[in-house]
Parts: C-alpha cells; structure tokens; sequence
C-alpha cells in the first residue's frame, strides 16, 4: 500500500480534508524545487503533486504551460523529476508524492521499468492526464507491483458507466476535473474556493494559481515563503 490511502484515512478519522498543492518540478529554479515541496508540507500539505514538464502539455492551462517551458530549458526532465523525489525523501518519509504528466516519458523507458524507478525513488502515485483507462492495464499492472497508485481522471461530462469503471480503477484517489474543456481545471486558487470544493470531495487540488504565484520568486528561499504564503491560508479555510 502507498502513503496516499494511508494518508486519507489519517485525514477521515480526524475528520480533515486533504489540501494537495501542484507545483512544476524545476520551476522557479531547480534548485527550489525540493526546499518548496518541503515548505508546502509544513504550510499543511497533505499530499504533494509535482508535475513533470513535458515538450506538449496540451491538457494544460497556459501558466502550467509555461512553467513546464521553463523547467524544461533548464533541464528538468523525468531523471531530474526522480532524484528530486529522492532528495525530498531524506527528509520526509511520511508526505506522499504524486507525479502528474505525460505518457511518453514513461512509455519511453516501459511501464515496468518506470514503476520500479518511481518506487525507488519514493513516489507514490502517478497521473498520466492522456493515458486512457481502457488502454492502461499494462501499467496499472506495473505500477501495482510497486505500490504506486495510479490516479485517474473525471469530468463534469463522464457518463455515469464510465464513471464506475473509473470508481473500480482508480487507486490513490480520482481526481474531478470541475471544469470542462480541453485544459479542464480544478478551480481552486484561494481559500474561498478551497472551502466551497471541500464540501463535496475529500481534498483539493491548487495548481495553476500556486504556479503563478512561485514564477519569477528569485531565489529558493524566496519561492519558499511564497509557497508558505499562499497555501497556510488554505490549509486554515479547510480546517
């Protein structure tokens, strides 16, 4: 079993929902990267998400979409994603990781290969946002292996029978895109949102507003307190 239904379970018995922040790995900087993530914790993260940049995140919003842009031109590709997990690791044992992102940079090294990677490294969970359910049954597989969940998607549009073949794949927790379109969106970007979406679900979900809040800090320390900044107010509205 990964950190992620243990960390839910925690969360139902003391009767709290889930705050699960989303930052690009590499962005601002590659070396804020695992200090934000260790921030974020200690702000009242429960779960950390941290997106791998990819050359086509069409699924994306533009902030996301510049920021995996950024991370990219400084050399922030699935390796560097991993040791990073890694470096976050030595601290915190506890805080589960997903990974959000593409298909190809997994396909590439094979589904069997990457999950065995993942686990070393300390993930938890991964979600492939153009991975089909229907055609996932070799990584599900992989990935079970290993014990890293792998997180599927919702919409407002799914028909109710593709919603319980998702309820019955799902592993870690299923994410409900709560804004149709080809980018979708979570809509949470303040405390006020937060709290609205937490009324119906078990956790939130903040990207793209945390994303544009860390872009141009200058340096880690700096992304640090931003990070700190904008996630206590959540953590507070939640609870």
């Amino acid at each position: 079993m990964s950190r992620i239904p243990q960390r839910f379970a925690q969360l139902a018995a003391r009767g709290r929902k889930a705050l699960i922040p989303f930052i690009t790995a590499g962005d601002p900087s590659l070396e804020a990267t695992v200090p934000v993530m260790h921030a974020l914790v200690e702000a009242g993260a429960d779960v950390v998400e941290l997106g791998v940049p990819f050359s086509d995140p069409m699924a994306d919003g533009p902030t996301i979409q510049r920021s995996s842009e950024r991370a990219l031109a400084r050399g922030a590709g699935m390796a560097w994603v991993l040791e990073a997990v890694r470096r976050f690791r030595e601290r915190d044992g506890d805080t589960p990781v997903v990974l959000m992102g593409y298909l190809n940079p997994v396909e590439i090294r094979g589904a069997e290969a990457f999950a065995r990677q993942a686990a070393e490294a300390g993930v938890d969970g991964v979600l492939l946002v153009d991975l089909p359910p229907e055609e996932a049954p070799e990584f599900r597989a992989a990935f079970a292996a290993h014990d890293v969940d792998l997180v599927l998607l919702a919409s407002p549009t799914t028909p109710d029978a593709r919603l319980s073949m998702l309820l019955a794949n799902a592993r870690g927790y299923l994410y409900y895109v709560s804004f149709a379109g080809v980018t979708g969106a979570f809509g949470i970007r303040d405390a006020a949102s937060a709290a609205a979406m937490a009324t119906d679900a078990d956790g939130v979900v903040v990207g793209s507003a945390l994303v544009a809040a860390l872009a141009d800090a200058a340096d880690a320390a700096e992304a640090s307190r931003r990070a700190t900044a904008f996630l206590a107010p959540l953590r507070a509205a939640l609870d």
